[in-house]
């Protein structure tokens, strides 16, 4: 099937787009976890733009409709998802306790990789002062963050970036929308009190 021709889909009351629309959310549904806009578009036989297209405006109809559900993208890659607001509901349907507290040393920690990375534990740790060592197990544990090789200096340590699993909790497309760190007046001031609310501290703390 591509964009001009779906005579195999007898529906004749309802627009092409809507076949669509159809179509992308049963691909959704189906696969579970997140789908590659290239993956789908070879699917629908559709160009790359034109399925972009389509699944931007799923996006926007979701969230006009106040579903229960919402679809999210993260660097091309498509996932249903419930939303934050229904999660007391869910939780009682799973029985088990979905959102668990990250300490305040995790939370220093993640802020501190999602402005400076790709970072090494020992820059981490000069930043906060500390030791961090638990702090990225916990980070890592929970796909947050993760190794991306070594840095070439004596040593090669490794260094630490976010991952995509950090950019769909905080429904961030890419890592260009988050707040720019030249709101912050000084690097000194790069700690907990200024980094953390830019995160939304609240929401970092319950990580599914």
């Amino acid at each position: 099937m591509n964009e001009f021709n779906i005579k195999q889909l007898d529906s004749e009351e309802i627009s092409t787009k809507n076949i669509y629309f159809s179509i992308i959310e049963s691909l959704l549904f189906v696969t579970g976890e997140s789908l590659k806009l290239t993956e789908m578009a070879n699917i629908l036989e559709c160009s790359i733009d034109f399925t972009r297209e389509l699944t931007d405006e799923l996006i926007i109809k979701y969230e006009e409709e106040d579903r229960g559900i919402k679809i999210i993208v993260t660097n091309d890659e498509y996932q249903f998802v419930t939303k934050p607001c229904n999660s007391e509901y869910v939780q009682k349907l799973l029985k088990t306790n979905i959102r668990q507290s990250l300490s305040q040393a995790s939370l220093e920690t993640l802020a501190i990789i999602a402005y400076k990375q790709p970072i090494t534990r020992v820059e981490i740790e000069d930043i906060r002062g500390v030791k961090s060592d638990r702090a990225i197990y916990t980070l890592s544990e929970k796909k947050l963050i993760e190794q991306n090789g070594r840095k070439n200096v004596p040593g090669r340590p490794m260094i630490y970036i976010t991952t995509d699993e950090f950019l769909k909790h905080f429904d961030f497309h890419s890592l260009n929308e988050m707040p720019s760190i030249e709101d912050f007046n000084k690097e000194e001031d790069f700690n907990k009190e200024n980094i953390l609310p830019k995160l939304d501290i609240e929401e970092i703390k319950e990580i599914d």
